[in-house]
């Protein structure tokens, strides 16, 4: 089956940058996405459109293609309790990144500097401005569940967690 809009689409993808690693999904489990629903980058599902399970290929996507240009000054004062994903570190620290949740949904974001109550993020994504380069291994492909679709996102194999 070809990925195509409406198919739920499993792959693997090492992400890198001038030739440098990132990050990568291949010590884990793949990435599972709804295809034509607006839930990838842009230029990373054009990229998928017509491939197939166990399709492996390289796509280099522009900053317009994948998560914007940096725009400056863009930093903005949150509340620290407002600040998602800490793990297992005792206190943010400026260059991490942390998740914060508006009424635009969940953004990424990157502590600049932190005071007893606020910290200072940069609101660009920590790719933004970015040439990136995605190395794909499609792991498999299958038409979406009507559930998947009313609900817009993939289910895991235990079905809807909500």
């Amino acid at each position: 089956m070809q990925i195509a809009k409406d198919t739920a689409v499993e792959f693997h993808y090492t992400l890198s940058e001038a030739g440098e690693q990132i990050e990568t999904s291949t010590t884990g489990e793949p990435l599972t996405y709804l295809h034509g629903n607006d839930s990838m980058l842009p230029g990373l599902e054009n990229a998928l459109e017509g491939k197939n399970s166990g399709d492996k290929f390289s796509v280099t996507l522009t900053p317009d293609q994948a998560y914007g240009e940096y725009q400056e000054g863009l930093v903005q004062r949150i509340p620290i309790k407002h600040l998602q994903g800490l793990g297992n570190n005792k206190a943010w620290q400026a260059g991490m990144s942390a998740i914060v949740e508006s009424n635009q949904g969940r953004h990424q974001v990157t502590v600049v500097k932190v005071g007893r109550f606020n910290a200072d993020c940069d609101l660009n994504h920590p790719f933004a401005g970015k040439t990136l380069t995605f190395d794909v291994e499609v792991v498999s492909v299958r038409e979406a569940t009507a559930e998947e679709l009313a609900h817009g996102h993939v289910h895991g194999a235990g079905g809807c967690g909500h």
